[in-house]
């Protein structure tokens, strides 16, 4: 029998915090799989890519503060 390695309380403040974060969590997943795709994308998928971050840039910058 093989003996566990992260204790029964580790794993419990683990699902405590991954209860708490659900939207940090997803923020992090969905960066982790655009970071992965980059990778693998064709030119195609790049030109498109940067073309949605430019609208997406463009976005933010409409909805900064104004000082």
């Amino acid at each position: 029998m093989t003996s566990k390695k992260t204790s029964e309380a580790q794993l419990k403040a683990s699902r405590k915090w991954q209860e708490k974060n659900k939207e940090h969590m997803n923020y992090i997943r969905k960066r982790s799989a655009a970071r992965g795709f980059i990778k693998v994308a064709t030119q195609e998928d790049l030109d498109e890519l940067k073309q949605l971050i430019s609208e997406r840039q463009n976005e933010t910058k409409k909805n900064l503060p104004t000082d």
